[in-house]
């Protein structure tokens, strides 16, 4: 007979990624008849999955799981429907006062080993995703710094250095020429006293 540890060790082999998808459980919660529940997943692996419920499911109980798998590239394109057994492992209230939810975690009893691939598929891509996107902004960081403070100083630059736009002459030159014109009646009249 296998120790705990080992079966710990076991459960735990398969990579698990965080990830929100849509699903639903489907089974007897204790407070009463058959539930449908539509939740999203907080994580998943190859083995089984972490989400909220709103009824609880006591442990070793069995629900029925239908999970929405987004496509991943070399997949074919598509969104899987991961459709299986689980068994409830745990479920416990969640931290928040007034929340009324559980948390639930769930092992796959029945799952075939292609739907198996496909999440264990899903799982590598995502790890591989989140693990490019925790290692881009520090590169993208350095180098866009001295592109964003080179930026700026050219932009300073230029309005310094640039020709007023048309508007902006045109908006200039109004208050000159009204001056201008109430200047040339003087001017006119200053004309004729002279010439008398």
């Amino acid at each position: 007979m296998p120790s705990k540890n080992s079966r710990r060790s076991e459960r735990r082999r398969d990579l698990r990624v965080d990830a929100r998808l849509s699903m639903r459980l489907e089974g007897t919660p204790d407070d009463g008849p058959l539930a449908q529940i539509v939740t999203e997943s907080q994580n998943i692996s190859a083995s089984g999955v972490y989400c909220t419920s709103s009824h609880f499911m006591s442990p070793l109980s069995k629900i029925a799981l239908t999970i929405v798998l987004p496509r991943v590239p070399g997949n074919g394109g598509r969104q899987d429907l991961i459709k299986c057994e689980g068994i409830v492992v745990r479920c416990s209230p969640t931290a928040k006062r007034g929340d009324r939810k559980f948390e639930l975690a769930c092992m796959f009893s029945e799952l075939d080993a292609r739907r198996r691939e496909l999440i264990a598929q899903f799982v590598t891509w995502r790890n591989l995703q989140a693990l490019r996107a925790a290692t881009a902004p520090r590169s993208r960081a350095r180098v866009a710094a001295p592109a964003r403070k080179a930026a700026a100083t050219k932009t300073a630059a230029s309005a310094r250095t640039a020709k007023p736009s048309t508007a902006t002459r045109a908006a200039v030159s109004r208050p000159k020429r009204a001056a201008a014109k109430k200047a040339a009646p003087r001017r006119t009249a200053a004309r004729k006293r002279t010439v008398n």
